[in-house]
């Protein structure tokens, strides 16, 4: 199967930033079309872009013309599509609750802090910055604590949460956390949480996808 993969991304999305580790894990090479969330009104609304992906969201992975969208169902299709280490647990059951710790991450976690949820909080509800933030962290400690929790559940003897490679829970907790300092969250309720995002951080795959080494990171949030 072709190499031939163009991923339209956000620099500081989450969702963007689970699929460009994913590819970086898989080893794929990749080229990057930006689609900025606040420039020119959201170029993510642009007729052009929704063409693409009708849902308006990023990010979204181009394969010999085919468009898939949705960050967890891109991983799995990257998994399924190709060759690499993988990034699901061979066993049902772990491989189950893997994708249920990353579901939970991506979809009761990450949409609290999501620009067009905080943008309606503002618009509709009046509430100003501070308040928004106090309204993210509250959702945020509740899904580390559960995810906390999960953590120090799992058998131990392994490097990372479902076996000695990083897998799809990492693809998307490592952005969650790096989200939520955003907020200005404090972490150290959750020692597993920082245990196991400490592991990924110093890997290649990880560094070359963190939001600060992007083509289309703003200068100001650049990092070496």
């Amino acid at each position: 199967m072709s190499d031939e993969l163009t991923l339209y991304h956000y620099w500081r999305s989450s969702a963007s930033y689970r699929v460009r580790i994913a590819l970086n894990l898989k080893g794929l090479p990749y080229r990057i079309e930006p689609v900025h969330l606040l420039q020119d009104g959201g170029q993510q609304h642009a007729e052009a872009y929704r063409k693409i992906n009708p849902q308006g969201l990023v990010p979204t992975l181009l394969h010999n013309g085919q468009a898939i969208g949705q960050s967890i169902a891109i991983i799995e299709y990257l998994d399924e599509a190709f060759k690499g280490p993988a990034l699901l647990p061979g066993n049902p059951v772990a491989r189950a609750n893997a994708r249920a710790m990353a579901l939970y991450v991506v979809s009761e976690g990450q949409p609290m802090m999501n620009l067009r949820v905080l943008q309606y909080l503002q618009s509709e509800h009046q509430l100003d910055e501070s308040a928004r933030n106090a309204w993210v962290r509250h959702w945020l400690q509740v899904n580390f604590t559960a995810v906390e929790k999960q953590l120090a559940a799992l058998p131990k003897g392994t490097a990372f949460a479902f076996g000695d490679a990083p897998g799809l829970l990492e693809c998307c907790l490592v952005p969650h956390a790096f989200a939520a300092a955003r907020f200005s969250l404090d972490m150290d309720p959750y020692p597993e949480v920082q245990a196991l995002i400490g592991k990924c951080q110093s890997l290649p795959a990880f560094i070359a996808a963190h939001p600060g080494r992007q083509p289309d990171t703003p200068e100001e949030f650049r990092v070496k």
